[in-house]
């Protein structure tokens, strides 16, 4: 597996199938989310799950677990009040309560690096508990 891109803060390396599996959501519309997670062994970002063009955004809720961190982007497509079709693209930083503090110190310092590597994000939310990422927090942020 080749792994391209080194976050020189924690060590940690993002593989190319992030920075592949975004660019096909952001380019090809062909993902509606994408989840990350870091393998504390091999210093990894990998890709965990993938959502399809059909699925929503209580998928992407649905897949994010209740006792470990994830990374997540979602493409939120919109009409504005001028009825123009948008779409902006969220990173959500998912540290839930239930997770380990050594878990949620790593992803929060491995944040920023994965940033850098998935060009083109519009909106960023830290989320503890799912109210902190409503689909209504979305609707307000993109707007």
């Amino acid at each position: 597996m080749a792994m391209a891109f080194k976050m020189a803060t924690t060590g940690m390396w993002v593989t190319d199938e992030c920075k592949n599996s975004f660019m096909e959501m952001k380019w090809k519309k062909v993902h509606r989310y994408i989840v990350f997670k870091i393998d504390e062994k091999s210093k990894l970002v990998m890709v965990d799950k993938v959502g399809g063009a059909g699925e929503s955004y209580s998928d992407l809720e649905a897949s994010l677990p209740g006792d470990d961190c994830r990374y997540a982007v979602f493409d939120f497509d919109f009409v504005t009040v001028d009825n123009c079709h948008k779409s902006k693209i969220f990173f959500i930083a998912w540290a839930p309560n239930a997770s380990r503090i050594r878990a949620k110190m790593l992803y929060a310092t491995s944040k920023d690096g994965i940033r850098r590597v998935l060009e083109g994000i519009h909106y960023e939310l830290q989320a503890t508990d799912p109210t902190e990422m409503g689909f209504d927090v979305i609707q307000d942020r993109a707007k």
